[in-house]
């Protein structure tokens, strides 16, 4: 599995990757893992569903389409989160349910794109998807096809980043090894790395604007 970076760098992590490390994790361990890197087809989601889904969270992650098909499977993640109703146990009380404001929301994005090019949102080219996406989270109005923009955000943006970052390729991407149960943590500390792990071959990839490299 690969995830997004820039054409001309190479993996931040060469040579690493988690699922080398899924022996040393318990049946319940491993089958959650392998449940998001297999999920089930889609319960949830229509097919026309699933391709503004999909376009709309790639675009929020910056995954683009890989040729090869090996991008985090982000749609089916969510399609399987909403199929199991598994919220985040909160919600806002001008939106109304999980599930209902991602079908709403969706079928939105189809309207907007149909009003502007005649087409599915799907079918846009990714500037004019990205453009229908950021004129949502700057909508002026309390009302965007009937749901509240703000909160409408944060549904999308918990969703996508949950499962993106739930996921042992995104995992891979940023260095981190995996469940530690029941093996542990032995190396703690700064800049101290357990035996599977690897320096980072880019740092200046990972460091905040203003922040030493080192």
């Amino acid at each position: 599995m690969s995830v997004a970076r820039p054409a001309d760098v190479g993996p931040r992590f060469p040579g690493f990757h988690p699922l080398t490390q899924e022996r040393h994790w318990d049946e319940a361990t491993r089958a959650a893992v392998h449940g998001r890197t297999d999920p089930p087809a889609p319960r949830f989601f229509t097919p026309l569903e699933q391709r503004t889904a999909a376009a709309l969270v790639d675009r929020l992650m910056g995954q683009p389409p890989a040729p090869d098909g090996q991008t985090v499977p982000l749609v089916a993640m969510i399609d399987d989160r909403l199929a199991q109703d598994q919220t985040d146990g909160w919600a806002y009380e001008t939106m109304p349910t999980d599930r209902q404001a991602w079908r709403r929301s969706l079928a939105g994005l189809d309207e907007d794109a149909a009003a502007r090019a005649g087409r599915s949102f799907a079918e846009l080219g990714e500037q004019a998807q990205c453009e229908l996406i950021e004129a949502v989270r700057t909508w002026p109005g309390d009302r965007w096809h009937g749901l509240p923009p703000v909160p409408l955000w944060s549904l999308w943006t918990r969703y996508a980043a949950t499962a993106f970052y739930s996921h042992p390729a995104a995992w891979a991407e940023i260095g981190f090894d995996g469940p530690a149960y029941p093996r542990g943590y032995r190396n703690l500390g700064v800049d101290r790395r357990e035996g599977i792990e690897v320096r980072d071959a880019h740092p200046a990839a990972g460091a905040h604007p203003g922040e030493d490299a080192g």
